[in-house]
């Protein structure tokens, strides 16, 4: 089982990179492999709609979105943790989300989700809640913890001193490692991931009888 750890902060080792370190490392000590994957500096193209994913793949250049794309069935579990950008996760987080949700939805159906938040001081509540919205959507079990998954500080060592932060962050590793050795096993028994009905769309403005 493995699970990828998508550090949406522009700075490689900084407080959510610590936040997810924390996490992973409680999962590789209950015998679950861990890739940590950073998005960089450079910008993420946004999805646009055209709706070529569905059937030839993104109509992007080759880019990060397009590799984890077609490596999303090594994946049983992913942890996206972000920095709070005016109350919401950074921009490159979001564009690389639209777009990966967007092109792989069906194939994310039965992986386990968690969102990790770090601020300064506010707005964890609310980046925490917009990065779930991706799970939801797409028949995605959430993993939750003892708090809502978020660490406070302006620096690194701010975050290795916020201790219930961290202790939230292990409470969710190994919560997350039973939960995949839960479905693991219920895999092994017979007990697979629930068969969708045929996708309805419908619109809130519909014609009158």
């Amino acid at each position: 089982m493995k699970v990828l750890l998508i550090n949406g902060s522009p700075n490689r080792e900084g407080c959510t990179h610590t936040a997810l370190s924390e996490v992973a490392a409680t999962l590789q000590a209950n015998d679950i492999e861990t890739e940590m994957l950073y998005l960089g500096k450079k910008p993420i193209a946004g999805c646009i709609a055209c709706g070529k994913c569905l059937d030839t793949g993104c109509c992007f250049r080759e880019d990060l979105v397009q590799e984890i794309q077609r490596r999303l069935d090594e994946f049983d579990g992913l942890v996206i943790g972000s920095p709070v950008y005016y109350s919401g996760p950074s921009g490159q987080l979001v564009s690389f989300l639209n777009r990966l949700f967007y092109a792989t939805e069906r194939r994310m159906a039965g992986k386990v989700g968690a969102a990790v938040v770090s601020c300064r001081r506010g707005g964890a509540s609310a980046t925490f809640e917009q990065l779930n919205q991706y799970f939801t959507i797409s028949n995605m079990p959430i993993v939750s913890s003892q708090y809502w998954n978020s660490v406070h500080g302006f620096t690194p060592d701010d975050v290795l001193r916020d201790k219930e932060g961290l202790q939230t962050m292990r409470t969710l590793g190994r919560n997350m490692a039973w939960l995949l050795k839960c479905i693991a096993c219920g895999r092994e028994n017979g007990i697979d991931k629930p068969v969708p009905e045929p996708r309805l769309r419908t619109h809130f403005i519909q014609d009158k009888y």
